[in-house]
């Protein structure tokens, strides 16, 4: 078994005993406007009403006991990013850091601020491919997302194949709630099927498409992915930009927060609160006698 506190706020009120001790009569008036109550008690020499205001302490702070903590069973969103790793993607994003590196980065922490969402990573270039199917495992992600370069699958951007791999990702998956990512910094001018084609079978699977443009992205073109499939486009300047868009993606799609339950949860508190009273009573009978 294990303890717990339901308010351990009020635990903050424990070092005021030592006031039985070491203040004086006067100065224990600002805690106990009836210190003539105390009157039997040598305060500097008797334990038990240090005892008894450690127990009515610790009956307020609630405690209880518990075997386990059951954490609830609450899916999150199933999300795919779909990332342009072409021959652009080298180059530098205002400053000397390439866009890629950057990306990779944000993505990173984004990732990391998602807690149950299952999430997976498509790369992109001339061809794509699903780089990581939908997991939990945001560690692996990590690893994986680390040894990415630029020019891995190519130097053109097939943008139409990177959605439509995003969406073979997101079909492994029964969630009720599926976003696809695309971010890239090209025009659409590689693969063998078109972005209309992408968005048309993602609205028909219910997917959510976001689009995150950089440098010389086709800017209308990933206005009309996100629109079309219910979602919104981003540009990124820089890498500021890029952080406020992923922040933003986090509030426009927020995961839920794991919550649990305590197993057999036994309180503590009316049996600390019994002694206190008992031993107060105690006191009081011996200060009127």
């Amino acid at each position: 078994m294990k303890i717990a506190f339901e308010h351990p706020w009020f635990l903050a009120l424990l070092p005021l005993m030592l006031c039985f001790f070491q203040c004086k009569r006067e100065n224990l008036k600002i805690y106990f406007a009836k210190t003539e109550l105390l009157s039997r008690f040598q305060i500097r020499l008797t334990l038990l009403p240090t005892l008894t205001f450690t127990l009515f302490v610790l009956a307020l702070s609630t405690p209880f006991l518990y075997s386990s903590i059951k954490l609830d069973d609450r899916k999150g969103r199933d999300l795919v990013l779909a990332l342009d790793a072409s021959g652009s993607m080298e180059e530098t994003l205002y400053d000397e850091k390439s866009k890629f590196e950057v990306v990779k980065s944000m993505a990173k922490n984004f990732f990391h601020r998602r807690y149950d969402d299952n999430i997976g990573i498509v790369i992109f270039g001339s061809f794509a491919y699903i780089a990581a199917p939908l997991t939990y495992d945001t560690k692996a992600l990590d690893f994986l997302i680390d040894y990415l370069e630029p020019s891995i699958a190519g130097n053109n951007t097939a943008i139409g194949d990177g959605l439509w791999q995003g969406i073979e990702a997101l079909k492994a998956d029964k969630a009720k709630e599926k976003v696809l990512i695309l971010i890239t910094d090209g025009h659409h001018n590689s693969g063998s099927i078109s972005p209309r084609q992408a968005v048309e079978r993602a609205k028909k699977e219910g997917i959510k498409i976001y689009t995150i443009g950089l440098g010389d992205a086709d800017k209308n073109l990933l206005k009309q992915i996100a629109t079309k499939s219910g979602g919104k486009f981003f540009y990124a300047k820089n890498e500021e930009d890029l952080k406020q868009i992923f922040d933003e993606l986090n509030s426009l799609e927020p995961s839920p927060i794991r919550s649990g339950s305590y197993e057999n949860k036994h309180y503590l508190f009316p049996y600390l609160l019994f002694i206190a009273l008992f031993l107060l009573g105690f006191e009081l009978y011996r200060s009127f006698r």
